[in-house]
């Protein structure tokens, strides 16, 4: 059996890639959980100044254009001052990161049954609860593996990959 032998150039990009995509999955990482929690605190805001019918009509997609444009202003204006960038830059990021971050917000509220009680008239200890809750949701969709609390060791991560032993396919019994 043929060894398959790539140039070192070649392995050279590989690995330089694998590590930029690394950096680029935490840094977008990192900009989803500020987008998130900028939209948290806009929702928590206005449940406590006494919308949470707003805030529910606008998880349910059925709110006033008017007051949906007002939420996505003062979630677009949290966000540009959580991230820390300049320019068009920072425009350009927000305008990915916010629409991302609402869709999956809105995937876990209405995936839970989190809407029917928001809407059922809870008071406002209650509906920050529910916020908190769809927050934790949100954010298991976006992170699925975040609270796992996987890590790598020293020394696998000092392990090269080639130097790891293959371990041979399990035997399947004739049954």
């Amino acid at each position: 059996m043929k060894k398959l032998q790539l140039p070192p150039q070649v392995l050279a990009a590989v690995r330089h890639t694998g590590q930029r995509a690394s950096q680029t999955g935490r840094w977008f990482g990192s900009l989803a959980l500020r987008g998130l929690n900028a939209v948290q605190e806009v929702l928590r805001a206005e449940v406590e100044s006494g919308h949470a019918r707003l805030v529910a009509d606008f998880l349910a997609d059925r709110a006033l254009p008017a007051a949906k444009a007002l939420l996505l202003e003062r979630m677009t204006a949290r966000l540009l001052l959580r991230l820390g960038l300049r320019g068009a830059l920072l425009t350009n990021v927000a305008g990915w990161v916010l629409p991302f971050v609402l869709e999956k917000l809105l995937q876990a509220a209405q995936a839970s049954g989190l809407l029917a009680r928001l809407e059922a008239n809870p008071t406002i200890a209650e509906a920050l609860l529910h916020l908190d809750e769809l927050r934790q949701r949100a954010a298991r969709l976006i992170f699925p593996d975040g609270d796992t609390g996987a890590e790598v060791l020293a020394e696998a991560a000092a392990t090269p990959a080639a130097a790891l032993p293959m371990v041979p396919p399990r035997p399947t019994i004739p049954g």
